[in-house]
């Protein structure tokens, strides 16, 4: 299998790409350093081998995207497995108008929406597309926002509403281009998504994408994984839930996200597929 790796120079991208590159998968990144590997002893030796490559380019780029694309191709043969998303928002701590300025930049959607513009015409056919699995956040809906124990209320409504905002834009294309019910109360503002923007060239049309998961983790926190300890044990080292809200979701390690991705839901990919899942302690 391969895949093409967006947002994985560290955190949850990085550590899901270790853990698939472990396994024996190859692995496409996207990044805008090439140099953000040369001192990483335990990922070094996958470039070396050729298991894995490094493309130069901005997610923020349609034509960088493009090319990220065509390198995926070329290394799997034409049979790209799954698409792993784990980017942030153009700002994930800065102010509000700060991010106001996605509108102004030359292509206006959400980050980890660009993979979906660039997807090659060999890949759009439901038997040849790829796997995508795209990490947002918990509390993005109005209805999962209410569910946010009160403690967490202040990060989520104070610090994190430009993230937020971008995530939701996010899902609301992801629903588009996979043909999920989307309320209209949630629907982003102009300023996330401008009009006409399900007319934008090269975005699938509605329904066109079959095989999509999107993981809402809770609060991020950095630590060394429960996943593998967990499950020799017999425990479950997280809790997930599948659309519909989760209570008491504090918090949950960046790395059991990676673990979830990796051992739970691309190895049951028809237990996943077609929900947002909520992952929390």
């Amino acid at each position: 299998m391969h895949a093409f790796v967006l947002g994985a120079s560290k955190n949850i991208g990085y550590h899901a790409a270790l853990r698939l590159l472990k396994q024996g998968t190859t692995v496409t990144f996207l990044l805008r350093s090439t140099s953000i590997f040369d001192n990483d002893e335990e990922i070094q030796p996958f470039f070396k081998d050729g298991k894995a490559q490094l493309v130069r380019g901005d997610a923020f780029n349609r034509d960088d995207v493009r090319k990220g694309w065509e390198a995926a191709v070329q290394a799997s043969a034409g049979k790209v497995g799954v698409v792993l998303s784990t980017i942030g928002s153009y700002s994930e701590f800065s102010a509000p108008a700060r991010w106001l300025e996605l509108k102004h930049r030359p292509w206006f959607l959400p980050r980890p929406s660009r993979s979906l513009h660039a997807l090659p015409g060999s890949l759009r056919a439901p038997e040849t597309q790829p796997r995508f699995v795209v990490i947002t956040a918990m509390a993005v809906t109005s209805e999962s926002q209410a569910a946010v124990p009160l403690v967490l209320k202040p990060l989520y409504y104070v610090v994190l509403p430009a993230a937020l905002a971008d995530k939701l834009g996010v899902e609301r294309i992801l629903s588009h281009a996979a043909g999920w019910s989307w309320s209209s109360k949630d629907d982003p503002s102009n300023d996330i998504l401008t009009q006409g923007w399900k007319s934008t060239p090269g975005l699938p049309r509605q329904g066109d994408l079959k095989h999509v998961v999107i993981v809402r983790p809770a609060v991020l926190t950095d630590g060394e994984s429960r996943g593998d300890e967990a499950v020799k044990s017999g425990n479950e080292p997280y809790r997930t839930k599948k659309v519909v809200i989760m209570s008491s979701a504090y918090r949950v390690l960046r790395k059991d996200v990676a673990h979830f991705v990796v051992e739970k839901v691309l190895p049951n990919w028809s237990e996943w597929e077609g929900y947002g899942v909520v992952i929390a302690y």
